[in-house]
């Protein structure tokens, strides 16, 4: 094992030991260091770290902004071992977030999506994604999270999931109304019915017992859709957008309530996992009828600028 491989485990190890996956980084700091070494350097220079980054050439310039952020993680850690190593400067390749113009899900589109995912042919294939679909639309989870839910995860004694694998490699807990922790705990014996021993202890099951991919759930998604007319060929729901309408859902609730949204949306970003409010603010510009309502306030507490 050569020292920057050396150095590549020991960081790994030690980040994990606090609490990161850091799967990623897994991946691309040994060919990070493969590099290096091919172009005879002994540490982490930013010319170096920059023109790997920038491989293939032909990608977009976010992937190599995430290469790069990889490199400079690593680099900040070496250089508290060796002075030598320069930290890549952030902010070299322009970097766009694209967002996708969410799917506005109806309480009847909800409706009719968990009535149509109760007709699946498999018993247990239905339940499953009867459930999960309604856990996503109460809950607002992510679909990564309610896969990645193990049997312990689910505490139906105080109704609070703990997310083991939340983005950014946090854990958080999310409370339940008890109507969903009873659909939950009916779905378990359900599922203990029809599948005593499963391969996996994964809390949503396929139809043969093993854990769920999101390819799958998403190809579950399309066919339901299709079916009901939902989906068109300009109208493309997504089983992330059930996350958006729990998020809307809530903010316009608070608005016809008179709730000061400034004072209380750091408790939504909580509740979803965002990292900061300005992405709980998202909503906000992305549907029309919470832009109206924001607007009314304005108008309320300023008086109309006309």
């Amino acid at each position: 094992m050569t020292t920057l491989s050396g150095h590549v485990e020991y960081y790994l190890r030690l980040r994990r030991a606090l609490g990161f996956k850091l799967e990623r980084a897994g991946e691309l700091l040994p060919q990070l260091v493969a590099y290096l070494e091919a172009e005879g350097a002994t540490t982490v220079t930013s010319e170096l770290a920059i023109a790997w980054a920038r491989l293939p050439e032909r990608a977009r310039p976010n992937h190599w902004a995430q290469r790069l952020a990889v490199a400079r993680g690593f680099a900040r850690y070496l250089q508290t071992l060796d002075p030598t190593t320069q930290v890549p400067p952030s902010g070299v390749f322009p970097t766009r977030r694209h967002r996708p113009t969410p799917y506005l899900w109806s309480a009847a589109d909800i409706a009719g999506l968990l009535d149509a995912a109760g007709t699946l042919r498999h018993p247990l294939r239905a339940a499953t994604h009867q459930t999960l679909f309604g856990l996503l639309a109460v809950s607002g989870m992510r679909l990564g999270e309610a896969i990645g839910l193990d049997r312990d995860d689910v505490d139906f004694d105080t109704g609070v999931i703990t997310i083991r694998q939340a983005k950014f490699e946090r854990t958080r807990l999310v409370p339940l109304h008890p109507t969903t922790t009873q659909a939950l705990r009916c779905y378990a014996a359900e599922r203990y019915r029809l599948c005593p021993q499963p391969r996996s202890r994964a809390f949503f099951l396929t139809s043969v017992g093993t854990s769920l991919t999101r390819s799958a759930v998403d190809k579950t998604m399309r066919q339901l859709t299709i079916a009901s007319g939902i989906r068109t060929t300009t109208v493309h729901p997504r089983v992330h957008d059930l996350r958006h309408r729990f998020a809307v859902d809530t903010l316009i609730g608070w608005y016809h309530n008179g709730v000061d949204i400034d004072a209380h949306v750091a408790e939504l970003s909580t509740y979803l996992g965002h990292v900061a409010p300005a992405d709980t603010y998202w909503y906000l510009s992305a549907v029309p009828e919470l832009m109206e309502l924001a607007a009314q306030r304005l108008d309320q507490r300023f008086g109309d600028p006309r």
